[in-house]
């Protein structure tokens, strides 16, 4: 928290007209955010909360540019009369950095009563020691905390800190909102794009889609793209320059977030849905965002057996050599091997009775514990076996004339259904069984 003093304002006034567009164009107030009506709307949980006066801890989450940190901010100016703001960013603050804010907000609130708002954006990059810094303090309503992270707040904030804060789930921004958002940049002389370079709708357009929700992208490419067409003596953007500008369009994925797991889910999900094309779509998006090949081709593996099974057992020869290939073939072009196993297995006939069977023979064993097999069963290779009466009673199956597949078996050989129960289940080991 910094003092006011005689040059800040002006200070503060000129970072804020050279600052990134994206900053430049946060709103002053809440009604003037874009999006986030599910939290912002007249009834919105969030604004509801905010309207009964009383300001909990909070935890932001959601994908990059969607607005978390505008709210936060927007939200401390609201309380600011009975709040003092103190802003960390887990990038570059330490534990030492929580203490001290800690202890200033101590003082405060001894000096005037006064309570502290400390917004801390990418809170997930804190370590458990630093949030284990912050329990007490939110407990014990020193501070109301406001978090903010792109990711799974389940996985990376304490769950000691969870509990105490109220969570907030942003989504990416629709394109007709961010297209609200580039209309605003474009006509605000103040502090928008003061190009002088004309921005054509279809353009704008373009701009909306391939930020993929992400306002701060989007505000980032039209910045680049006006002051590249200007420096061209453009009084017209031409798609060419925007191209050139926005470089190439990025996918919405961090193979080490949490997109990583919705579109790994996504991807098994078209599988088992016999979707070849969503599969091979989010099979480029993970290919697209560096996830390791060998991770697709692992789970690949496993569909094969889980999904598909014996309805069509080639499925896992199609998926191994698939991961043979990977680690002989390697990037790029082991890409094609596999959208072939992953077009193969979408198509393919489904059965999950081989995962049916092994969780629930599992659960027999974990229930009711391992029963050694009937004595028609055991082994007879060994001199004294048959003395012991192991073989008693047991039946060769080719002297019978034959082997003709039960329905249990027919189930397993891939006719496709994935209903009933494991036999070891329903009954024990038996002579004939």
């Amino acid at each position: 928290m910094h003092e006011p003093n005689l040059f800040s304002a002006d200070l503060e006034e000129d970072l804020r007209r050279h600052a990134p567009l994206a900053s430049r164009m946060r709103p002053r107030d809440l009604d003037h955010v874009v999006g986030q009506q599910h939290l912002l709307g007249p009834d919105a949980p969030l604004r509801r909360s905010l309207a009964a006066g009383s300001l909990a801890s909070m935890v932001f989450f959601g994908p990059p540019g969607s607005g978390k940190t505008t709210v936060a901010r927007l939200i401390a100016a609201r309380a600011e009369a009975a709040y003092a703001y103190e802003e960390l960013s887990a990038v570059d603050s330490g534990v030492a950095d929580v203490r001290r804010v800690l202890e200033r907000a101590r003082s405060l609130r001894e000096m005037s009563g006064r309570r502290t708002v400390l917004f801390i954006d990418e809170i997930h990059r804190f370590s458990k020691a630093q949030q284990d810094a912050l329990l007490h303090a939110v407990e014990d309503g020193l501070v109301t905390l406001i978090g903010a992270t792109t990711e799974n707040p389940y996985f990376e904030v304490i769950p000691a800190l969870l509990s105490r804060c109220e969570l907030y789930r942003f989504e990416p921004l629709e394109g007709r909102d961010i297209r609200v958002l580039i209309d605003r940049a474009l006509s605000d002389s103040d502090v928008g794009v003061a190009s002088g370079v004309e921005v054509p709708h279809e353009l704008r357009e373009l701009i909306a889609e391939a930020a993929q929700g992400d306002a701060r992208r989007a505000l980032s490419v039209l910045e680049r793209a006006a002051l590249l067409a200007r420096s061209k003596g453009l009084a017209r953007l031409d798609e060419a320059t925007l191209e050139e500008a926005a470089q190439r369009r990025l996918a919405l994925y961090d193979k080490d977030g949490d997109a990583h797991y919705d579109v790994i889910s996504a991807f098994i999900k078209s599988l088992r849905g016999s979707d070849p094309d969503a599969a091979v779509y989010y099979l480029a998006v993970m290919l697209a965002a560096g996830e390791d090949p060998r991770f697709i081709a692992r789970r690949l593996v496993i569909f094969a057996s889980e999904d598909v099974g014996n309805a069509d057992p080639r499925g896992l020869v199609v998926a191994t050599a698939a991961a043979h290939a990977v680690d002989f073939v390697g990037m790029p072009e082991a890409r094609i091997n596999l959208a072939q196993a992953a077009t193969y297995l979408s198509c393919a006939p489904k059965s999950n009775a081989s995962y049916v069977a092994i969780r629930e023979a599992t659960a027999e064993v974990e229930e009711h514990g391992a029963q050694y097999p009937p004595a028609a069963l055991r082994d007879t290779s060994y001199r004294g076996a048959r003395a012991l009466g192991h073989g008693e009673g047991y039946v060769y199956p080719h002297d019978r004339g034959g082997i003709r597949l039960s329905p249990i078996c027919r189930r397993f050989s891939g006719d496709g259904s994935s209903t009933g129960r494991c036999p070891a289940a329903t009954r024990r080991l038996s002579v004939d069984s």
